[in-house]
């Protein structure tokens, strides 16, 4: 499997981080861009520098758009947006292509791709709740950041583990990071 994930500045860094090792471990291809806000937010919420080079076949600049992402004939079976900004599910639901994540996501969309977005904003606003519908009618799957409590998580990389385990549900991807429901 051949993946864009993408980092955006909202909080959730450790969302990221952990999608991106889980992808490593299962021999993901992974071609990531990372928004210089998402550096800075990684930075802050994760005390420390996340080696992201670790993790991804090739790293992109955000600002690159004549990156091969930018073009529908870059085959790619998904992109994850984690964390996704309001600024950047905005700047999708409009057509705005003003980056390279915001060029990714419109290809995902025009191929009739799989775009997997994972908010983490709250309280939403109209405008945020329009934008995600919009999206959603345009085929993207909206996945928040919200984790379960059902299999009774008992630290922070559990409640991770729950959201992390939805996106690879969503990609076809077999994992055991969570207790489903009736398990």
């Amino acid at each position: 499997m051949k993946l864009v994930v993408a980092v955006t500045g909202a909080s959730g860094a450790i969302y990221a981080k952990r999608l991106l090792q889980v992808l490593k471990e299962k021999n993901v291809e992974v071609h990531l861009i990372i928004s210089d806000q998402a550096k800075i937010i990684a930075k802050t919420e994760l005390n420390e520098l996340f080696n992201y080079n670790e993790f991804a076949e090739k790293i992109y600049d955000s600002k690159d758009l004549t990156a091969p992402l930018s073009s529908g004939s870059f085959k790619i079976d998904g992109m994850v947006i984690i964390p996704a900004s309001m600024k950047t599910i905005g700047a999708i639901a409009s057509g705005f292509s003003e980056n390279l994540i915001t060029r990714a996501a419109d290809v995902q969309l025009k191929e009739r791709r799989i775009l997997i977005i994972v908010p983490r904003e709250t309280p939403l606003n109209t405008i945020h709740l329009r934008n995600m519908a919009k999206l959603s009618s345009l085929g993207a799957i909206i996945l928040p950041a919200m984790p379960a409590f059902y299999h009774k998580p008992e630290n922070i990389e559990e409640l991770v583990d729950f959201v992390v385990g939805k996106i690879l549900d969503q990609l076809g991807l077999e994992h055991s990071l969570y207790r489903r429901w009736g398990d």
